[in-house]
């Protein structure tokens, strides 16, 4: 919109964008209609249209950047506090546990094929999320440098974007599959093989035999 909204403003805008997240997960993008989310956010046609006047496929990119901004929140705690290796393996777990309560059915995903994922809207929300994801990531990373676990030449934005095609690649599959084998194996050895190193880069003596326990 192009000026700013008041903070009931706000309010009314993000129920209507939380009830239309709601209803498209219950009965799909192509079965969803703006009156479905009208009675679901208790909001009028004229309401509707005010926060979104240009109607459906401004409301869908408004819930594809909620969607987008849920995948960060549901990995928090765990995610903003990568700084050991036990916050890792948390964060790990979660994650996986995560993808495996949402099971083959993707929001975002399913919202960017129905927007075109070469049009800039939806191409910036999955950008600009991917690059939240790999920050966080990479500051993890960055810790554990700080605290001497990790070498301090490793390449902190390429171990990052690994990490990231690791899930992606995994939930892909599960998506496809129903299952999270690929996605539980691919995160494991990623954050293993990190971890080698930092073992490695502390004790060059010390060898390892195995990969960390995948709890």
């Amino acid at each position: 919109m192009g000026k700013e909204l008041t903070a009931r403003g706000k309010a009314t805008r993000g129920r209507i964008v939380e009830a239309a997240a709601a209803v498209l997960r219950e009965m799909g993008v192509e079965r969803a209609t703006l009156d479905d989310v009208m009675v679901r956010s208790r909001t009028s046609k004229s309401q509707l249209f005010h926060y979104f006047p240009d109607g459906k496929e401004q409301l869908l990119l408004a819930v594809a950047q909620y969607e987008a901004d849920r995948v960060l929140e549901d990995q928090q705690p765990y995610l903003g506090s990568l700084d050991s290796w036990e916050a890792w393996h948390e964060w790990r777990d979660a994650t996986i546990r995560h993808y495996e309560q949402q099971g083959p059915y993707c929001p975002l995903g399913t919202l960017s094929l129905f927007l075109g994922r070469s049009t800039p809207g939806a191409r910036a929300v999955v950008t600009e999320l991917l690059r939240r994801w790999q920050g966080y990531l990479a500051s993890g990373i960055e810790a554990l440098q700080a605290a001497g676990q990790l070498p301090a030449d490793l390449d902190v934005d390429e171990r990052a974007a690994a990490l990231l095609v690791a899930i992606q690649g995994g939930v892909t599959i599960l998506q496809s599959t129903g299952s999270a084998y690929h996605l539980r194996a691919a995160l494991g050895h990623a954050i293993d093989d990190m971890h080698r190193l930092g073992i490695h880069a502390s004790d060059p003596a010390v060898t390892r035999t195995g990969p960390l326990v995948h709890r």
